[in-house]
């Protein structure tokens, strides 16, 4: 990607002696940088935190530059890049194209979080804007006078919506003349980098072609309130659905329930995350929606079948406590416990006298809050309501076995 002079002069090598390095964290002014620069010692600084650059970023540093100043010196930043021959030639490709009239970007990416395991973690949904939204943002954009250029991973998608929109893609400026998969990146990254806006989830790629065009980047909330947005997604999936590969329509059921859970009855969340399970029955994470669904309207009986069918068939599968349902149940994120708001619902069943909540309420009291005794406590309700099962005599022996290697190491 970098130019062999780039590299020689920036490149520290594989490793490198922490000694002739600063540590940037915590607090820190610009005296004590001008200290450290001054040290004939030090090549440098070294982060692990980002975090630490906040005071840089929000604080008084931003505070005296005029509004649009930062955009403006990551743009002349990344124009301090030595790119390598064939990236130079992508991007001065890109540059030699004129829109025949104002466009903006709208990128559609998909990858994992729509097609693999992050489809199943809630919480990075916002990275992606669902494909059923597509249509109704080229109109949105159209209304003001903008012409759409789409940019995404799912070919097939990008050709349906171009015929659906007259919306423009980058093979029509010649995206194809380039073989080597980062060279079409940067072009494509050229490409957005020439229209006035760009339009994306929390993309790096629609960051890295904000950054070199000086362009700023929206969320799809700059054109529709959430309410509207779930609503646009449902009305297309209702009359198209069966246009959409089942993945990315299952992805845009899923985001309109994120976008409504707290603002629409069970019934209703229900209704549409059952239509997401049917076009993607592996993903357990719909499995859990639903169940909390039901418990939240203290229908246990119909929540407590659905656990306890897709429990066992897990653990008939593998044999293994936490199933792969009941560890999803208690997933992070750097925003902390990612179904956190429905614990309550599985301890509240629990106490109804549903077994099968019960094991994952006692996984949830032990593996993600660390209070055991009140884990032991659930797992003896499983246990009480059928003593000969083994998923129940498993999840109280991992829980029991926790406790003993905890007291052991203690």
């Amino acid at each position: 990607m970098f130019s062999a002079d780039f590299v020689e002069k920036h490149w520290l090598g594989e490793e490198i002696d922490i000694n002739r390095f600063s540590v940037l964290g915590g607090a820190f002014t610009r005296g004590s940088l001008e200290a450290d620069a001054r040290r004939t010692d030090l090549q440098g600084w070294t982060c692990d935190d980002f975090n630490v650059l906040g005071s840089w970023r929000q604080g008084w540093f931003k505070a005296r530059l005029p509004a649009n100043r930062p955009a403006i010196m990551r743009h002349q930043a990344f124009g301090g890049f030595g790119f390598s021959a064939a990236i130079k030639a992508a991007i001065a490709a890109a540059g030699e194209y004129r829109f025949s009239r104002p466009a903006a970007a709208l990128h559609l990416r998909s990858g994992d979080i729509v097609y693999g395991t992050y489809r199943s973690r809630l919480e990075f949904g916002e990275k992606v804007i669902p494909a059923p939204l597509a249509r109704q943002i080229v109109s949105k954009l159209a209304s003001k006078g903008l012409a759409t250029l789409l940019i995404g991973q799912d070919r097939a998608m990008l050709d349906y919506l171009k015929s659906e929109t007259g919306a423009l893609l980058s093979e029509d400026f010649g995206v194809n003349e380039f073989t080597d998969q980062t060279s079409r990146a940067f072009f494509e990254m050229g490409l957005m980098a020439r229209c006035r806006q760009i339009y994306a989830g929390s993309s790096v790629f629609a960051t890295i072609a904000s950054v070199m065009g000086n362009v700023p980047v929206f969320r799809t909330k700059a054109l529709f309130n959430q309410g509207r947005t779930a609503h646009i997604i449902l009305e297309e999936l209702r009359i198209r659905e069966a246009d959409y590969r089942p993945m990315e329509a299952a992805f845009g059921y899923q985001r309109a329930f994120c976008l409504l859970e707290n603002r629409i009855s069970p019934a209703r969340a229900r209704g549409i995350l059952e239509k997401a399970l049917a076009l993607d029955l592996e993903n357990r994470v719909y499995i859990l929606k639903i169940v909390a669904s039901h418990f939240r309207e203290k229908n246990y009986a119909a929540g407590e079948a659905m656990l306890r069918a897709f429990m066992t068939r897990e653990f008939d599968a593998s044999g293994k406590i936490p199933t792969g349902i009941m560890q999803l149940l208690i997933s992070r994120s750097w925003r902390g416990l990612v179904m956190s708001g429905d614990f309550g619902l599985y301890l509240a069943a629990a106490r109804a006298g549903c077994a099968y909540a019960a094991a994952c309420a006692a996984h949830i009291l032990h593996a993600a809050l660390g209070r055991t005794e009140a884990a032991l406590a659930m797992a003896a309700l499983s246990l009480k309501a059928d003593p000969g099962n083994k998923l129940f005599q498993e999840n109280e022996f991992v829980i029991r076995s926790g406790t003993s290697a905890k007291s052991s190491q203690a």
